[in-house]
């Protein structure tokens, strides 16, 4: 095939799956691999073959590591992927947690599924396994930040900051004589742990974010409001339980946590950080300083604010402690992982808050939470829920609609054509109008599996 093409194989009307090809003379580039989530007609998405064969693929440029960027791979490895697998070096050592952790989900769910014989197939088999998953680790190579990187099919990559969470990159490939610059999951300016997404000067093609395209974040009483329902649920005698993702959430959460009982507002009680994947993250901060905003000290006082509970039976301690308390744990849009215990534990007693804080996606339990569910189906059974259920959204890690815009005004001259991927379909087509609107810029939102002629 002559020329450049563009299709979104994922990530398109929706904000999970992403995966975005692109196409020059017969070679193949995948930018993020991500897995499908949320409502079930999404993740049956995750067991139909590719439109295009893995082998075929001659790598896979990644964003960032969160599972909805790189969730497939492993899968990808298993159906005969075996190019390099190109990020920053932060990104490495996350997505070695979350694809660990995935395929152990993968293997736990489908022996679950055997043992109580409800599966509609027999055996039940994980999307991949564990040893797919570090066949897919095996295949990482990292390159740093600001350096032009050449890939084996001529096509040139350069990573920049994105924010959001360490490692996070927007890509910038220049190939043939056409540049395309993905914006990857952009984070906030002005964040207090994550350090502002690098501005990019040039491109032909910019394919952008749009999880926010249709909101604002406010982001001036982020603290306050969280002093707030901690003090009011502690005063009732509850416990605050937090739904976080382990990743980047988790470790603002305990920057915010830290700043409120450094200036006297924390009431004295507890605070668990009941997520492996999560405490390995916070210990990633130290490993990446560059990656982030904190100094050592700080960065070791906001990790420290926590207790760290790894093994199973003190997460179940936890669970059966009524004491007053703050329990962040994961996965932050409740799909899955040790909140669901703490949700079936807290979720029915009214002096309890679960306090939501970041995007819920449609489908999950998070998003019925934030849409006023008063039960949730949890391990096959309907869990009353009489807690308060508050909401924290100025904490979210992406760019919301005025950020975006920001970066995007950093394009020195208007790209040929903007398409606005990663979001459900009214915050995609709200940012393409504004887009319309304030830049009078070419913008479309992609179709899954459309094909672009770039």
């Amino acid at each position: 095939m002559a020329g450049l093409t563009l299709t979104s194989l994922g990530g398109a009307g929706t904000v999970t799956g992403s995966k975005h090809l692109l196409e020059h003379d017969g070679s193949r580039i995948l930018i993020d691999c991500g897995l499908f989530q949320g409502q079930k007609n999404l993740r049956e998405l995750n067991w139909k073959p590719l439109p295009v064969e893995a082998p075929s693929i001659d790598a896979v440029i990644l964003t960032h590591a969160h599972l909805d960027h790189t969730g497939y791979l492993p899968r990808l490895i298993r159906e005969g992927f075996t190019g390099p697998i190109i990020c920053t070096e932060a990104t490495r050592d996350v997505a070695e947690l979350i694809l660990t952790d995935s395929a152990w989900l993968q293997e736990q769910e489908a022996a679950f599924l055997n043992r109580i014989k409800k599966s509609k197939h027999s055996p039940a088999l994980p999307l991949y396994d564990s040893r797919d998953a570090q066949r897919a680790l095996d295949a990482f190579i990292t390159y740093p930040f600001n350096e032009p990187l050449q890939t084996p099919k001529g096509a040139t990559v350069q990573f920049r900051r994105a924010g959001h969470i360490l490692g996070a990159a927007t890509v910038d490939i220049h190939w043939g004589d056409r540049r395309i610059v993905f914006s990857g999951d952009l984070g906030r300016y002005g964040d207090p742990v994550m350090i502002d997404p690098a501005p990019v000067r040039e491109a032909d093609y910019v394919v952008i974010e749009s999880t926010y395209g249709d909101r604002l974040h406010d982001a001036s009483h982020t603290a306050e409001t969280l002093a707030d329902v901690v003090e009011r649920t502690i005063r009732r005698g509850g416990t605050v339980l937090i739904p976080s993702f382990a990743v980047g959430r988790a470790q603002t959460l305990l920057y915010h946590l830290w700043s409120l009982r450094r200036s006297g507002r924390l009431p004295a009680v507890p605070i668990y950080l009941d997520s492996p994947m999560a405490i390995n993250a916070s210990d990633l901060l130290h490993a990446h300083p560059h990656d982030h905003r904190l100094d050592p000290q700080t960065c070791e006082a906001v990790c420290n604010i926590a207790t760290y509970t790894r093994d199973p039976e003190e997460s179940k301690r936890i669970s059966r402690n009524s004491e007053p308390k703050i329990v962040i744990s994961a996965s932050g849009m409740a799909t899955g992982g040790r909140i669901l215990h703490h949700l079936k534990a807290f979720g029915p007693d009214e002096p309890n808050t679960i306090l939501l804080a970041g995007f819920q996606a449609a489908g999950t339990r998070g998003r019925a939470l934030l849409e006023g569910a008063h039960d949730l189906k949890i391990h096959g059974d309907w869990i009353p829920i009489k807690a308060e259920v508050a909401n924290l959204p100025g904490l979210s890690a992406h760019a919301d609609a005025a950020e975006l815009m920001r970066w995007l005004s950093g394009f020195r001259q208007a790209p040929e054509k903007v398409f606005i991927v990663h979001g459900e379909p009214q915050a995609a087509d709200t940012f393409r109008a504004r887009i319309d609107r304030d830049l009078a810029w070419q913008a479309v939102v992609p179709r899954q599996n459309q094909v672009f002629t770039l």
